[in-house]
């Protein structure tokens, strides 16, 4: 029940409810069935945390790519390479069917990410350094472990996150550390960071990236650091269909030749068999286009998609321009954009060559369907002048069965007459022999007609 409060920091219009009293059972909320999959989905928006950074830090990320021919990368290798570093250091292991792990090693911090073509691995370090990139975070990974990491290297990078304490980096810094003729330099999340690099593969192997802390915080400096990591490996990934499409490019040239050349070919067709082996040649063309569209479509595909993450990255980090300075944003784009175009062009060309190929095909069948109509229609023409002949025949032969079948029953009467007459009867029987000849032609006649009506169901 409830009732007005009245006790210490209770105004007249506050209402509480008895201690002893209990919500009744049926004002309860009711137990409801959950879909299987309510708390997998909602957990999906927490997976993959973003890191906590804060400079002076570094950072190591490797980008694993499948293994030739495998669309999906090997669970089982990843797993199994990150459970032996766990054990190795002591530290807890991932659980069952985990797609990305995180955990503190000592020396180092680890970040594991499992996508579907590729793992990811970002070790991290946070101390004092005075050259960003001479002892990378890598370095503090056992390199036995680090060097039989599964799958191809697709994307290596060092970052290194140095606090805004003090002076930038000068221009003769950036030139040690860079190429001049590719570096970009932008102000990241409205002027809270600084982030210079030059999209090159340095003599480690690794590309750089260098981020100035200039009010981040530590999750902030997470999501950015990311970002920029992530922004690297799906342009990259996007990438992987650009030497696909310029090696598929010159197949698509030759077969749109074929293909004109087969259609034009069309025109000039005399008979069924120049039908008939055309409407071959088009079928192999086709198979040809379907072939190149099934070698090609997945990667094509995935470029699209790769494409539109590395806009939403461009977008997520929210570039300044520096004056005079080349944005990262636009040195991605101007590079990625052509590629990506290159890739759909093809795609498209192979679509608009399945669809051609589809249309003659089509084409021609209702050439070879009307002439197998003309050739059906004067074969039925045939099947019905030899079914009259051979009516006409059969009425010929019917009249002359007639004449014989009369033949033999009036001799068969003529017998009787004369079997009658020797028994003593007086009889005249050529008389009457001659007189059943109509008779019995007559009985003979609808005879064979009712003969011939059971046997047809009553059809003239």
């Amino acid at each position: 029940m409830l009732r007005a409060g009245t006790g210490e920091g209770q105004g007249p219009g506050d209402w509480i409810m008895d201690e002893a009293e209990t919500v009744p059972e049926e004002t309860q909320a009711p137990v409801l069935r959950d879909h299987p999959l309510r708390y997998a989905l909602t957990n999906e928006l927490h997976a993959r945390p973003f890191a906590e950074l804060a400079a002076p830090e570094q950072a190591s990320h490797f980008a694993m790519l499948a293994p030739e021919g495998a669309p999906k990368q090997d669970d089982t290798a990843a797993r199994a390479h990150i459970l032996a570093l766990c054990r190795r250091h002591g530290v807890a292991e991932p659980p069952e069917g985990a797609t990305h792990f995180a955990a503190d090693f000592g020396a180092f911090r680890l970040k594991w990410e499992r996508h579907t073509e590729f793992t990811t691995y970002t070790f991290f370090h946070r101390a004092a350094f005075a050259e960003p990139f001479a002892e990378a975070a890598a370095g503090r990974v056992p390199q036995d472990w680090l060097a039989a990491l599964p799958g191809q290297r697709m994307v290596a990078a060092h970052v290194a996150l140095l606090p805004c304490e003090g002076t930038a980096p000068g221009a003769e810094d950036l030139a040690r550390w860079f190429v001049a003729d590719s570096l970009c330099h932008g102000r990241m999340i409205g002027g809270a960071a600084e982030v210079w690099t030059d999209f090159r593969i340095h003599a480690d192997g690794f590309t750089r990236i260098l981020l100035r802390d200039c009010g981040l915080v530590p999750r902030q400096a997470g999501r950015l650091v990311q970002r920029l990591l992530e922004m690297q490996t799906y342009r990259n990934m996007a990438l992987l269909a650009l030497p696909l499409a310029r090696e598929t490019g010159p197949d698509i040239a030759r077969i749109d030749q074929s293909l004109a050349a087969l259609t034009a070919q069309m025109k000039t067709l005399r008979s069924m068999e120049d039908e008939r082996v055309l409407l071959d040649r088009l079928m192999t063309l086709s198979g040809e286009i379907e072939e190149t569209i099934a070698a090609t479509s997945y990667r094509f595909s995935a470029a699209r998609a790769y494409g539109t993450l590395v806009a939403e990255r461009i977008r997520e980090i929210r570039e300044e321009r520096v004056p005079g300075q080349a944005t990262i944003g636009e040195f991605v784009t101007r590079r990625l954009a052509p590629a990506l175009r290159t890739c759909e062009s093809v795609a498209e060309r192979q679509q608009a060559l399945s669809e051609r190929a589809t249309r003659a095909a089509n084409l021609l069948r209702t050439r070879v369907d009307i002439a197998l109509e003309g050739q059906n229609r004067d074969l039925l023409a045939s099947m019905d002048r030899r079914a009259r002949l051979q009516l006409r025949l059969q009425q010929t032969v019917e009249g002359l069965s007639v004449a014989a079948i009369t033949y033999y029953l009036v001799s068969l009467v003529g017998y009787a007459l004369k079997a009658a007459e020797q028994a003593g009867a007086a009889l005249p029987v050529d008389l009457l022999q001659g007189l059943s000849i109509p008779l019995v032609a007559l009985l003979v006649w609808l005879g064979v007609r009712l003969v011939r009506r059971s046997l047809t169901g009553g059809e003239p």
